[in-house]
């Protein structure tokens, strides 16, 4: 049993992680840290964890050593306290963004400030199990990527790292309201958010800088918010090089994910689920992820979908902790989603 903290535990993605952890039978939940609420308790936010937990917020100050912190934090302020919870744990998880990118211009460009620990960027893994796992499995830093990127990700990389499509991808994301957090303001209102297909970054939407990195090709990327509260759906373009057929991309999904526990290939010839799609997926740590050859032009298109606070997120990053505990990989992570909600 280890005893884990998480910091910024009032949040959508906080209340995840402590749904998952509450529930998880190698780990005790001792703090759950947030500025906003200190002192009051846990269910009093997340309504649907009354009777799962009687813990209480409390503040930075309050924790003391424990084995595992996770920072769901606002971005741009863990890496202003990556070091005090460094000394106060053996391992940190961040969920935010402050170490996503290994390179300090980068990060600028897409952040806008300067980083507070660039001497900290190399030192975090990257929290995609099913890229980096056997780094994984040593790891006392470890940066869950954003929930966009993780899609991206998971639906291109099979094809870039067999050399099948050309070296450039653009990526159409949709993603609900509470991507945005439990803090967001106006643009997130009922009244604003209802009905709308807002695009809210046209270009430079920072997870473009992770596909890149992760891909090792230049990722253009745009981004809407869609009326759904949960789920991620990205819808990938790309050109397969000369030769590059139908059955040499289901075989490249197929072969690299046929032992992954979370990745789903779903590209079906019918069906209203024939391909990925988020709303079965809610609640869920599974990434289902799909694709599309126009044999006209011979134009390929890649399909992803998962929920953003769980694979996206809070998920994510227990499934990191199982691995660098060395449980199976599953633990704690088994719920299927629903049908239908």
């Amino acid at each position: 049993m280890i005893r884990v903290a998480v910091v910024g535990a009032a949040g959508y993605i906080g209340g995840e992680l402590l749904r998952l952890l509450i529930g998880h039978p190698e780990v005790e939940v001792v703090a759950a840290v947030s500025s906003r609420f200190p002192g009051k308790r846990v269910d009093g936010v997340h309504p649907n964890l009354r009777h799962a937990t009687d813990l209480l917020f409390c503040t930075a100050d309050e924790v003391g050593e424990c084995d595992t912190v996770f920072l769901s934090v606002p971005h741009r302020a863990a890496m202003t306290q990556v070091e005090h919870w460094t000394a106060q744990a053996k391992q940190v998880i961040d969920l935010t963004g402050d170490f996503r990118l290994d390179d300090t211009a980068v990060f600028e460009s897409y952040y806008g400030t300067a980083h507070a620990a660039p001497h900290l960027l190399g030192d975090f893994v990257p929290g995609i199990p099913e890229l980096h796992r056997e780094s994984l499995r040593t790891a006392d830093l470890v940066s869950v990527p954003g929930c966009m990127a993780v899609a991206g990700v998971l639906a291109l990389y099979p094809l870039a790292a067999r050399d099948l499509i050309e070296p450039a991808a653009q990526l159409d994301a949709r993603t609900g309201s509470s991507g945005s957090g439990a803090t967001a303001g106006e643009a997130n209102l009922h009244a604003e958010r209802s009905g709308a297909m807002r695009v809210f970054a046209p270009t430079g939407h920072r997870h473009e800088a992770e596909l890149s990195r992760h891909l090792g090709i230049p990722v253009t990327m745009t981004a809407t918010g869609v009326e759904a509260v949960r789920g991620v759906q990205t819808i990938g373009h790309v050109t397969p090089r000369p030769g590059v057929d139908k059955p040499a991309v289901r075989r490249a999904f197929r072969e690299h994910y046929e032992n992954e526990p979370f990745v789903r290939l779903v590209a079906h010839t019918r069906g209203i689920f024939r391909y990925p799609e988020p709303k079965i997926l809610l609640g869920s740590n599974f990434c289902d992820v799909g694709f599309a050859v126009d044999e006209r032009t011979g134009r390929l298109v890649t399909i992803a979908a998962l929920d953003n606070l769980v694979k996206g997120g809070a998920g994510n990053a227990v499934q990191c902790l199982n691995i660098r505990m060395g449980w199976p990989e599953t633990l704690g992570l088994s719920f299927p989603g629903l049908h239908p909600i």
